[in-house]
């Protein structure tokens, strides 16, 4: 069930039987010159859709611009700063609580959420408001990314890639890839960032010229579509775990 298509008849319906909100979460930042700076919501909202077709869950609109600022340098980066993106998740995660919802998971696809997202969930849980929890797609299935990919990359590579020609090729340039490649880095420790044991880097092109980490030549929808199935598989365990839960189970422990 898809919030913002039902009339609240259907909705009062739904919040009298059941607990739990599906909340996609992404980004609109740059993700190399080869795909779209929707990458991160476009990738949120379809495994949050495909959970709740599978479940009957409810799934809200998407969050569309993240934490993003150390993509700035790079044209038509959008973001918010950190305090007003935690509030903002926050006070609409109370108001699903207003509705009866009392267990939410965000369906995250950008890195740059989640130490915000895990904050507003410890806000939400201390207080005995809701038990709010922080998913990522390729966490979710990280020995099957590995397997798939010979350099998977966190940023642009070819996960994101593959997960996007699956689900938006039309948007993806694939005739960028090897471009996209050369003038990228495979990873954070290629580009020598990271000095006795310090990370001295602060934004993405303090590693990569063009936003990308990864090589995303080996690329393909089919591999996208192996990915979002496993990850959506993970996905409705995860509610369907949440859902069988008792309240009072997941809020905190009594002091020692």
């Amino acid at each position: 069930m898809y919030l913002a298509d039902e009339a609240w008849p259907e909705l009062e319906e739904y919040f009298a039987e059941e607990s739990l909100a599906l909340v996609p979460l992404g980004s609109t930042e740059q993700h190399g010159p080869h795909l779209p700076e929707s990458t991160d919501h476009t990738i949120a909202e379809a495994f949050a859709r495909e959970a709740a077709e599978r479940t009957g869950f409810l799934c809200t609109p998407t969050v569309n611009v993240g934490v993003s600022p150390h993509h700035r340098q790079f044209p038509g980066t959008m973001w918010v700063d950190p305090p007003e993106f935690r509030d903002y998740v926050e006070s609409f995660t109370r108001n699903l609580a207003y509705h009866g919802i009392d267990r939410v998971v965000f369906v995250n696809a950008h890195g740059g959420n989640v130490q915000h997202l895990r904050e507003v969930g410890r806000r939400v849980r201390d207080d005995g408001t809701a038990y709010a929890v922080e998913w990522m797609w390729d966490e979710s299935i990280p020995e099957l990314v590995d397997e798939v990919f010979e350099q998977n990359g966190p940023h642009g590579g070819p996960k994101e890639t593959a997960m996007m020609q699956y689900l938006d090729g039309e948007h993806v340039h694939d005739d960028r890839l090897e471009a996209a490649r050369d003038g990228g880095v495979a990873s954070v420790a290629d580009a020598d960032t990271v000095k006795h044991g310090s990370r001295t880097f602060y934004d993405a092109i303090d590693n990569t010229d063009n936003g990308v980490l990864g090589d995303q030549t080996d690329a393909t929808a089919e591999k996208g579509e192996r990915l979002f199935e496993a990850a959506s598989d993970q996905l409705v365990q995860l509610c369907e775990w949440l859902d069988d839960q008792r309240f009072e189970d997941l809020l905190p422990k009594d002091r020692v």
